[in-house]
């Protein structure tokens, strides 16, 4: 039943578009320039609406950080001005790890102290996530070396200590008209599962025959496309042959599959009820 109101909400946006997913836009704050990413979102964790406006705030560190007082204290900065934009967190940014900021926190109070001040509230330790397989971000977590002539779109985000099974459990997207309207997804095909093929630079490439498009911000071929997976690991699942319902991303004119899209098994009834 909550599967045909997703097709029908679907159908309308046919001949009713919304806006296209939140963008993200490139790191223009000059301390976080030299960070392992380069493309963030507005607003931040401190609720910043213009990077214009968290440079502004971010200035205020400047000093701290050249003191050397903690060498995770500009990464941990960065974390919360000018966060990560990936097409996995699009709606719910990755926020640093309590263990960074207890680290930065730990090394720059005592200098903080000798001129009366206290690490402030905005950036309370306390707020923020114990590591859970990639709910937070941490330095030591963000792999980099790839090799000169691939670019990741975005940087692959793992933890050095898990293994490739615990690194690949997807999290399971509920077929809710609630987590439709916040996914906010710019794609909606129905197509058939033909091929899954691993490359070589941690992606996985799903060729799938569209059959129908419901939702799409660019035009989508009635053939075989393919899907990109930015990860070593798919998420969600999908195995040849498969007929199936795919809502998810466009992401620099690519169909993306990524962990928080939605995969739902095609039924025939669904086609004749909505079409």
């Amino acid at each position: 039943r909550m599967l045909r109101a997703l097709v029908a909400v679907s159908l309308w946006l046919r001949v009713s578009p919304r806006a296209q997913g939140a963008p993200c836009e490139a790191v223009r704050i000059p301390m976080c320039r030299s960070m392992p990413w380069n493309i963030t979102r507005m607003p931040n964790h401190l609720h910043h609406s213009t990077q214009e406006n968290a440079v502004l705030a971010i200035e205020q560190y400047e000093e701290l950080v050249a003191t050397g007082c903690s060498p995770v204290l500009p990464f941990f900065l960065c974390a919360m001005y000018a966060p990560i934009c990936t097409l996995e967190f699009l709606y719910d940014p990755i926020k640093p790890c309590r263990s960074v900021c207890q680290r930065a926190r730990d090394g720059c109070e005592p200098i903080m102290r000798r001129y009366n001040h206290s690490w402030p509230e905005s950036l309370a330790c306390d707020d923020l996530p114990v590591y859970d397989r990639g709910v937070c971000i941490s330095p030591e977590a963000i792999v980099t070396d790839v090799p000169e002539d691939r670019v990741p779109l975005t940087p692959l985000i793992l933890s050095p200590f898990s293994s490739f099974e615990e690194r690949c459990r997807c999290k399971k997207t509920k077929p809710t008209l609630s987590t439709y309207l916040a996914k906010n997804y710019s794609y909606i095909i129905h197509a058939k599962v033909k091929s899954v093929e691993r490359g070589n630079c941690n992606e996985i490439t799903t060729v799938v025959e569209v059959k129908d498009i419901l939702k799409s911000s660019m035009p989508i071929p009635l053939s075989q496309v393919p899907l990109l997976t930015n990860s070593s690991c798919q998420c969600p699942p999908l195995q040849p042959k498969q007929d199936v319902l795919i809502m998810c991303y466009e992401w620099r004119s690519r169909l993306m599959l990524l962990d928080g899209c939605l995969v739902e098994k095609w039924k025939d009834q669904l086609n004749r009820r909505f079409k």
